[in-house]
């Protein structure tokens, strides 16, 4: 493993045993994609890789000079209007209206092993020999907007992580109208693009189609990674099967808004963009802040999709899942929805747990309806106290006759959620995302708490960690059943409006990370209608995640083959 950078023709080449991926500094100083796949051996000039024909129609950046033009040039992190015509990387909204950028390469560092993303979940290193990471720095001379791109590439297998950063250095506030994770520039498109989507029950489905000239996207806009697709998408050439043959993997650690699209210029070559997806989204940033976007990985793999799939899997097991349960078997559990649903008391539920004991179930899990006047779907949520008519003595109480008769304990929350009917709400009601002067639309009687906001935040917070300090509580089952309509917060300016919907999964972010520290021994199962939310950023946090609500032996296994391969 090492990155090489050659000054005097000012190259970057990072490699290991299983890849390469090389870039150069242009003469305009933008940053040029050369190379990325199998390993092939160290030069002193990689310059054979760039291309510079003449194509009528084609804009060029300098008069007198039909050589530099980024339309057909690969680039690293391409932006649109200044001779590139294809869809961006990034978009700034610049103070005086115009919308074009120009980033300009001005340093690098290379460091041992790889730093965190603040905030935002990303893979990670436990000593430095295990990577090494790329900073290159570039800035827009006009708009004082510096951007940050980083690579690391791991010791082990075709993996190269990438996030940027954006700084603004100027005097004026701008804002971001697209902040991608990863721009990849590819020379032709002779590829099969599989993406893996379904709905509720029907989850990540493979989908195989070839490439062709024009646009092939999936995404989401429903305020997290949802049932309808993944973040996760393959490049593959036509003739790769599972043992051999091209593939290159792409895989967004993020649980909100995406967006993985393939677009295809009418001279064959393929751009893959990857991150946040630019529908709603605009960050604005005052002079001295920072925007950081998600990391994206990517994994090459020449020996088929097998081998691409069980890179994934290494790196993700071992240096994205975190904590003490990482590496350990997890117990056999019941849950008494399906038996009980709201209508159960403590004895009835102990009285399952018993049963099951004997079974050899070594974990009961209080589902829904444990909490305030929530007896049915339409009150409750937003209220985590245990409704003393059904546990008199608590959670406390229920926990520990569990624990007596040889088992551990779990429980039910939807924190994200509330319902009309509950006290948060009644004290509260301009705590849920909701648009000024229209209809609230609701999802089974739920509303979306705005978790933009640290004070929302910090209350869920409270509540949850009074339980979870007071009770035997060994598992957390974490749901999510609504998707985002009307995405508007109160506690925002009009012109930060675009920023609500990637606040909301920073604030998810930030409350499964203060619970998780502080209660490190507690199991997180991420859950979300099933499959809704099954990407590798809540991986980060809940080292368990529920595939999907559908059970049945034989539709299940469609959802885990699709499910296997990331």
């Amino acid at each position: 493993m090492s990155i090489l950078f050659n000054d005097k023709t000012r190259t970057f080449h990072l490699y290991n045993d299983s890849v390469s991926y090389i870039m150069t500094v242009l003469e305009t100083g933008q940053m040029a994609q050369l190379y990325f796949g199998k390993r092939i051996h160290h030069s002193e000039d990689f310059s054979h890789f760039l291309e510079f024909a003449f194509r009528p129609m084609t804009s060029y950046l300098y008069d007198d000079d039909y050589k530099y033009t980024l339309e057909h040039i690969h680039q690293e992190y391409g932006v649109f209007g200044s001779t590139d015509y294809r869809d961006p990387a990034a978009e700034v909204l610049n103070p005086d209206g115009s919308r074009i950028s120009d980033f300009q390469y001005q340093d690098y560092t290379i460091e041992k092993g790889k730093p965190a993303l603040k905030g935002l979940p990303a893979t990670y290193t436990e000593n430095d020999d295990e990577a090494e990471t790329l900073t290159l720095i570039l800035k827009d001379p006009v708009n004082g907007l510096t951007l940050k791109l980083f690579y690391t590439i791991f010791a082990e297998g075709g993996i190269i992580a990438r996030s940027a950063a954006f700084v603004n250095e100027g005097v004026s506030g701008l804002h971001l109208a697209r902040a991608m994770s990863l721009c990849m520039d590819l020379p032709d498109c002779n590829y099969e693009f599989i993406h893996f989507s379904g709905a509720w029950g029907r989850e990540r489905h493979m989908k195989t189609r070839m490439l062709e000239q024009g646009i092939q996207s999936v995404g989401s806009v429903r305020g997290h990674s949802s049932h309808n697709h993944n973040p996760f998408v393959i490049l593959k050439r036509p003739d790769a099967t599972e043992f051999q043959g091209e593939a290159i993997g792409f895989s967004l650690i993020y649980s909100g808004n995406f967006l993985a699209q393939a677009e295809v210029s009418t001279h064959n070559e393929t751009r893959l963009l990857l991150g946040i997806h630019p529908h709603w989204f605009d960050w604005k940033l005052e002079p001295g802040q920072s925007f950081q976007t998600p990391e994206a990985v990517m994994v090459y793999s020449d020996k088929g999709l097998n081998h691409m799939s069980q890179t994934f899997h290494k790196l993700y097991q071992t240096r994205l899942a975190r904590g003490y349960w990482k590496d350990k078997a997890r117990p056999i559990l019941i849950n008494n929805w399906e038996a009980t649903y709201f209508d159960f008391t403590e004895d009835r539920l102990v009285e399952i747990a018993s049963k099951a004991k004997a079974c050899g179930v070594e974990l009961f899990v209080l589902d829904d309806g444990w909490f305030s006047g929530r007896r049915h779907e339409k009150a409750g949520l937003g209220d985590w106290i245990a409704n003393p008519d059904l546990l008199p003595a608590g959670i406390t109480g229920l926990a520990q006759r569990i624990e007596d008769i040889g088992m551990k304990f779990g429980l039910w929350f939807e924190p994200e959620m509330v319902n009309k009917d509950s006290d948060l709400y009644r004290n509260h009601p301009e705590w849920i995302l909701k648009t000024p002067k229209r209809s609230i639309s609701h999802g089974r009687f739920q509303y979306v708490l705005d978790f933009s906001r640290r004070e929302v935040v910090d209350c869920i917070y409270e509540m949850m960690a009074k339980i979870l300090s007071e009770a035997k509580v060994s598992y957390v089952k974490w749901d999510m059943n609504r998707s985002i309509t009307e995405c508007y917060s109160a506690a925002l300016s009009a012109d930060r409006q675009g920023e609500v919907f990637h606040r909301y999964i920073l604030g998810v972010y930030d409350l499964y990370e203060r619970l998780t520290s502080r209660f490190p021994q507690v199991l997180f199962e991420s859950c979300a209608s099933g499959g809704a939310r099954f990407d590798p950023g809540l991986l980060y946090y809940a080292p368990q995640g529920w595939t999907s609500d559908d059970s049945d032996a034989v539709e299940r296994l469609k959802i885990q083959y699709g499910t296997s391969y990331c």
